[in-house]
């Protein structure tokens, strides 16, 4: 079994991070958090929208985020970085 590392922090950047908006957060979530995520190097940004019911991926490029599709209601998507499975919008709503 790995060791964790002995640190309070990790300095390895995440390959994917997915953001839950909400209407208080979601400014800070596209202004502040998106532009410290291509910086760092995060590949792929997911941005998931619960009250909209949409989901909004993006992968980087060169330093730029490059938008790889926006999907809402009952999609059924295959998005990178995990295009192997299929996820269906509909099980993010169910209550």
């Amino acid at each position: 079994m790995p060791e964790l590392p002995d640190a309070a922090a990790f300095e390895l950047p995440p390959d994917w991070v997915c953001e839950v908006l909400s209407p208080s957060t979601a400014p800070t979530d596209r202004a502040e958090k998106m532009p410290v995520y291509a910086r760092e190097g995060v590949a792929y940004v997911w941005l998931v929208d619960p009250i909209a019911r949409t989901l909004e991926a993006f992968s980087l490029d060169a330093g730029r985020w490059v938008v790889v599709g926006t999907w809402r209601d009952e999609a059924r998507v295959r998005v990178a970085p995990f295009a192997e499975h299929e996820l269906s919008l509909a099980d993010l709503w169910a209550k």
